[in-house]
């Protein structure tokens, strides 16, 4: 291109510029490096409008890379968890019960009462309440009727579906599920809650102090074994 087609480019380029474009839309146009852009269009003065319609577009531009980075971000986590579900699973494998034995006393470390008049288990994960119940049932030999349990819930959730959920869950007898504790949920509190649990924190109770009693025993086995 000569020296005149270089010229036809800069008026072309002021011209838009005087218009309120950006260099970068000036520079898609035109085909010319944004510093050339910059060199030609630098002593146009734009208006006070312009000027406020380039800085929206220029926000805008960066609320969307930053949604789009986010997703990108979010559908990297979900794959990546998956992925990772998956590997735990297959590392797992099937359990034996000696496994599902010694699972169940680590559970009952985390989160089992550690006094010694009864039996006592609480979370606020239905798989995992299920399977201590399943498991008092299996190596103590306790029917769901001889169980009992107890929810902590919030005030502005349902108690009474959260006792018909966790009764049929674990086969606990609703009458033996007893009266709810009420938390006040603390709507002017600073602090954040991303979740509250729907049901509920549910108490899996065996009143009984010698089952107890052994299972203190079968945690110091572990931890001091």
């Amino acid at each position: 291109m000569g020296y005149y087609g270089k010229l036809e480019e800069k008026a072309k380029a002021q011209k838009l510029r005087s218009k309120g474009y950006s260099y970068g839309e000036i520079q898609k146009q035109i085909n010319i490096s944004k510093d050339t852009v910059s060199r030609w269009c630098r002593d146009i003065v734009l208006s006070s409008q312009q000027s406020a319609k380039l800085i929206q577009n220029r926000l805008n531009g960066a609320t969307k890379g930053r949604i789009k980075g986010a997703k990108i971000q979010q559908d990297r986590r979900i794959e990546q968890t998956k992925v990772l579900f998956n590997t735990g699973v297959k590392k797992v494998s099937k359990l034996t019960r000696r496994d599902r034995f010694i699972a169940g006393i680590g559970l009952y470390i985390g989160d089992g009462g550690k006094g010694d008049k009864r039996f006592a288990f609480a979370n606020s994960d239905p798989k995992t309440i299920k399977f201590m119940a399943e498991w008092l049932q299996e190596f103590f030999d306790v029917s769901p009727n001889k169980m009992a349990g107890q929810i902590w819930i919030h005030d502005n959730l349902n108690e009474k579906e959260a006792r018909i959920y966790w009764s049929e869950l674990t086969k606990i007898p609703e009458s033996r599920i007893y009266k709810s504790y009420i938390a006040k949920n603390k709507i002017g509190s600073k602090k954040i809650r991303k979740q509250l649990h729907e049901y509920g924190v549910f108490t899996l109770l065996y009143l009984s102090s010698s089952t107890q009693r052994e299972m203190l025993g079968l945690m110091a086995g572990i931890l001091h074994g």
